[in-house]
């Protein structure tokens, strides 16, 4: 088992410095389950899109993205970006979920249904207007997701558009 630890918040100082004094301190302590994640710059997109492909090859789920000059904040910023990811797929609608709460009276979710025979249903990435006008029975939409389960059901899946070219 390693404990790997990527930044030292109780510094103070901007993610340059803290990743300096981080690395130092893990140095000092001298134990094997102890591990500073590495930290690189990318120049540019496409290097960015490299090292992210690189990062999944290896069994990683995506990257951290930090700015160097950018002091701690508790809680989320922008200074501090999860990127990961994601797969883009079509399906066919099979039926309207209704909406509850705030939705109610509108679409609550999808239920789809891939090429492949997998029907799973789909709640989220939609606009307010997607929801009064949900696309309609028997269309087929896009959808990014993060991988499947076992059972090949798409993992975080999110609505992207109405496909009216299929």
């Amino acid at each position: 088992i390693r404990f790997m630890v990527f930044d030292l918040p109780g510094h103070g100082g901007r993610f340059a410095e803290r990743a300096t004094a981080l690395e130092k301190l893990v140095a000092a302590a001298g134990q094997p389950w102890l591990v500073a994640v590495r930290q690189q710059s990318v120049q540019d997109a496409a290097s960015l899109q490299a090292l992210m492909e690189q990062t999944v090859r290896e069994g990683g789920e995506g990257l951290m993205l930090h700015r160097l000059d950018a002091v701690h904040r508790p809680g989320r910023s922008r200074d501090l970006l999860k990127l990961k990811p994601h797969d883009d797929a079509d399906a066919r609608v099979l039926s309207h979920v209704a909406g509850k709460g705030r939705y109610q009276g509108m679409l609550g979710a999808l239920w789809v249904e891939t090429p492949e025979g997998v029907r799973f249903k789909l709640g989220t990435g939609f606009d307010d207007a997607a929801r009064r006008h949900p696309p309609a029975v028997g269309s087929w939409i896009s959808y990014r997701f993060r991988g499947e389960t076992d059972a090949g059901i798409p993992r975080f899946a999110s609505f992207q558009r109405v496909r009216a070219d299929l």
